[in-house]
């Protein structure tokens, strides 16, 4: 059993919380300290030891350069909370920022510190001033840390090594899905729906997925139905409500219970549009979303773009079906090729599938950890 501090961007959405149970799961001792951002799970207590680090509000650039001076603040009044700490994770760059000072000035220098990179935000690809200065401040952090932690092998390829020179130690472990006791049994087969129905399912924060699914709800009318389910980012999409209003066979479904209410929003869905494009040519190509896998152990096949992390690894495991380019026009020639004999094919595929292929196994993140803690064994 090690002792793990975790410092987290928002303690109460899913996959932190995920993160830090599958940690607790294989009898780790977590602590955190974490931010609190308002994006879901409002309610949520975490049934560990965590230090607040206040709110952070979303995208406002300014406010989380005053977060992360506050959260700094917070650490130090709180340093003996690393004092026993065996490794030290950081997930996404402001935390590590505040992990590595706090390291620093707790005397706790030769604490394994983990840098796990979540998303490359738009920031750190930028052609400005502001890009290089980001940049260079994460080169000298990860010059800093004992091992990087993506989930997907495209943001190495093309982010870490390509633009940030990285050649240190990195492990993959891929956004599969995670379940805290027994996983949710997988249905024997799937039944078609009627009419055809796509889903959009997660995080509901990504425009022109918006406007391309409008776009098709138009296009097909009464023939297709369009399911949203998940935590709309009100921030990035202010009109969503009025948008959808304007189209009877698109609705919104809200939240739901994760894991237990997501083998209700996969059956309800012949097909789910997988793809990111909120930051195209950058981040949103490089990612492997979570819901590939969760609509994948539901037998729901994906839809992607083919020259994305996403397409790629949709064609080449069999996950579903890809489009050229983002367009209305490919996506509505894609769904007018498509009927129920070959979803069904696909999905019962999908099925038949070992589980282990969607799901993360503890072995994941035990393997990755064994690489900085016989530092301290």
């Amino acid at each position: 059993m090690a002792r793990v501090f975790v410092f987290a961007f928002d303690l109460t959405e899913a996959s932190q919380i995920r993160r830090i149970k599958s940690l607790q799961m294989l009898e780790h001792d977590v602590q955190s300290a974490a931010f609190q951002r308002g994006n879901m799970n409002a309610d949520f207590t975490p049934d560990w030891p965590n230090a607040d680090l206040g709110f952070v509000a979303n995208e406002s650039y300014g406010k989380r350069v005053i977060g992360i001076l506050r959260g700094i603040w917070r650490m130090m009044r709180q340093r003996h909370l690393l004092k026993d700490a065996d490794v030290i994770i950081a997930r996404n760059f402001d935390l590590l920022i505040i992990a590595w000072v706090t390291r620093m000035l707790s005397g706790k220098r030769r604490t394994p510190l983990v840098y796990e990179c979540l998303d490359i935000h738009g920031l750190f690809t930028r052609t400005d001033i502001a890009g290089a200065i980001m940049r260079w401040c994460e080169r000298r952090l990860l010059a800093r840390v004992q091992l990087l932690i993506v989930s997907s092998p495209g943001f190495i390829s093309q982010y870490f090594k390509a633009i940030q020179g990285y050649s240190g130690p990195y492990v993959v472990i891929e956004n599969k899905l995670w379940f805290d006791g027994a996983p949710i049994p997988r249905p024997d087969t799937r039944t078609p729906n009627v009419p055809l129905t796509i889903g959009w399912v997660g995080s509901i924060r990504c425009a022109p997925s918006l406007d391309l699914l409008l776009g098709v709800a138009h296009h097909f009318g009464d023939d297709i139905a369009i399911r949203i389910h998940g935590n709309v980012h009100r921030h990035v999409l202010p009109d969503f409500d009025a948008q959808i209003a304007q189209y009877a066979n698109t609705t919104y479904y809200g939240s739901y219970d994760y894991p237990d209410g997501l083998a209700a929003v996969y059956a309800a869905c012949d097909v789910v549009w997988a793809q990111d494009l909120w930051q195209r040519g950058a981040n949103s190509d490089w990612l492997l979303p979570n819901r590939i896998y969760e609509a994948s152990w539901f037998g729901c096949p994906s839809i992607a773009v083919g020259d994305t992390e996403t397409g790629r690894k949709v064609a080449a495991d069999g996950l579903g079906f890809t489009i050229d380019t983002p367009s209305v026009s490919a996506l509505n020639a894609l769904i007018a090729g498509l009927n129920s004999e070959t979803i069904m094919t696909v999905g019962n595929r999908l099925l038949a599938t070992d589980d282990t292929t969607f799901m993360l196994r503890p072995t994941d993140i035990e393997e990755a950890l064994d690489q900085v803690l016989p530092q301290t064994r």
